[in-house]
């Protein structure tokens, strides 16, 4: 039996009394507010609990779980159960089975179910932490924004040409960098009057941190979109907008918060529409056409 078909109070207390001072440290907080294991990344933890990331790492190994997102899934699992299996997230995981687990042989309906559990999850989970004023504050300045840069490199590199493709229809002056040269000589020429969007899960890919710092010496508002809110990225930032990963078997980190990540883009996008209506519904009108004139009609197939 698995260690997150167990009660969570139950285990841990039962393992607290052998665990070494940092890892109680962690298992003290989990047991006093485990309410907040859904709010908080590792990092984030580790600095309520007074220990470090490491130890929170090590925490959930030792008590049996595949990492940190195992305790999170752990936790409101059990918080579901608690307020009556009342909530549609909570059955959801239910529904899919026990976890987000994904074996080999598990058929494909399972498969499909906990994929689309766990992302059903991540967006909730996102939009419940989403800080609205740090959005509204990220709005505005693109809004106003002279010029607008979006920073993002590997998996993230999606994401930045996602905020790129939106802004961009809408009539805002942005561009999207991928690579660290062209990143950094373009945040070294902006101004106060511009933003720097940065894109990275982790929030410490170096690639994405030295142009957003150069970008805050210059002066630009910095808006990092990050899982990790006291990463790097984020400890720079002007305004930081956290998302909520929905980890499974083969898909965890960045991989696992794509869909997280858009909600956040598709927010800010549509927020930045609204204050710019103007300039975004003319911009709508001038390339509504567009995609009309590259469709191609299906052929007529040939009767024998």
């Amino acid at each position: 039996m698995g260690v997150e078909t167990l009660d969570p109070a139950q285990h841990i207390e039962a393992v607290r009394a052998d665990l070494p001072p940092s890892l109680r440290k962690v298992a003290d907080f989990v047991l006093a507010s485990p309410e907040s294991v859904e709010e908080c990344s590792a990092s984030e933890l580790a600095r309520r609990a007074g220990t470090s990331q490491a130890a929170v790492t090590r925490f959930c190994q030792t008590i049996g779980l595949d990492g940190y997102q195992g305790l999170v899934r752990w936790m409101a699992r059990e918080q579901g159960r608690k307020a009556g299996g009342g909530s549609a997230w909570g059955s959801a995981w239910e529904t899919a089975g026990i976890g987000p687990e994904i074996t080999p042989d598990d058929a494909l309906d399972r498969v499909a179910a906990v994929v689309a559990a766990a992302d059903a999850r991540s967006l909730q989970d996102t939009a419940r932490r989403l800080d609205l004023d740090a959005l509204e504050r990220a709005a505005q300045a693109v809004a106003r924004a002279h010029r607008v840069d979006v920073y993002g490199v590997g998996g993230s590199a999606v994401m930045a040409a996602e905020t790129d493709s939106r802004l961009f229809g809408i009539g805002v002056p942005v561009r999207n960098w991928t690579e660290v040269h062209d990143a950094s000589t373009s945040a070294a020429l902006l101004t106060p009057a511009d933003v720097a969007i940065a894109i990275s899960f982790s929030g410490a890919t170096r690639e994405v941190v030295e142009p957003t710092e150069l970008a805050a010496r210059r002066g630009a508002t910095t808006v990092a979109v990050t899982g990790d809110p006291v990463s790097a990225l984020a400890q720079l930032a002007d305004v930081v907008l956290t998302v909520a990963p929905g980890g499974t078997t083969y898909r965890e980190g960045p991989f696992a918060a794509r869909h997280a990540q858009l909600l956040v883009v598709d927010c800010l996008y549509v927020r930045v529409a609204q204050l710019t209506f103007a300039r975004a519904s003319a911009s709508r009108a001038l390339t509504a056409h567009i995609p009309a004139q590259h469709a191609v009609r299906p052929a007529r197939r040939r009767t024998r």
